[in-house]
């Protein structure tokens, strides 16, 4: 009886965890956003090259990127807050909602400097989340590249939001030569292409 109930009780647990999904995007939507990014912002940096390094030169101390890139988390954050299940915190939901506008006010006023870096860092954090989630219950090994992904944008976004100044020496050292600027837009399209080939051929 036991080995006949084992199934029924991992598919009630497998059933529960599809249930505290957040984002429900298949592993293959995931990849195809992803990579389709990567592509785009590769493509740009190569062809685009003298504007393109002048222009992410700027972004760490940008008043205003900073304020639309907060402005973006706080609205994504605010609808998490709003729809996710909570459980036992589910009494702390309204106290977070209006902490969030209350926080991003205070933010805007105390924490000027590298704005654009901090804000750009809790994206990052967010759109981890959605990447992991579509690769949560696939277990092919392809599932990884798109894992590495959302990991490295944890470790980055939290770099970021911490350490804000290192973004500007991280862009200052792969500017400073044409090669790294070049080597860094071709690795960059072709994880993207990497993951838009696995969305079609694996996912």
């Amino acid at each position: 009886m036991s080995q006949l109930n084992a199934p029924t009780a991992s598919a009630f647990t497998d059933n529960r965890s599809i249930d505290a999904m957040i984002y429900h995007f298949s592993l293959q939507m995931a990849a195809l956003v992803a990579g389709a990014i990567l592509c785009l912002l590769g493509a740009i940096g190569f062809a685009m090259e003298a504007s393109a390094r002048s222009m992410l030169a700027r972004f760490p101390r940008s008043r205003g990127a900073g304020i639309v890139l907060l402005a973006i988390g706080l609205v994504w954050s605010f609808w998490l807050v709003s729809t996710m299940e909570m459980g036992e915190f589910s009494a702390f939901r309204r106290p977070f909602l209006f902490a969030l506008p209350i926080g991003f006010l205070l933010t805007l006023r105390y924490v000027d400097e590298f704005l654009a870096v901090r804000a750009l860092g809790i994206l990052a954090l967010l759109v981890a989340e959605p990447l992991l989630d579509a690769a949560f219950f696939h277990y092919e090994s392809s599932r990884l590249v798109l894992s590495v992904l959302a990991y490295l944008l944890v470790v980055l976004g939290l770099i970021w939001v911490m350490i804000p100044y290192k973004l500007r020496d991280q862009i200052n050292w792969f500017s400073q030569t044409t090669a790294r600027w070049r080597v860094v837009s071709v690795s960059g399209f072709a994880y993207g292409a990497t993951l838009i080939a696995l969305a079609f051929l694996r996912y």
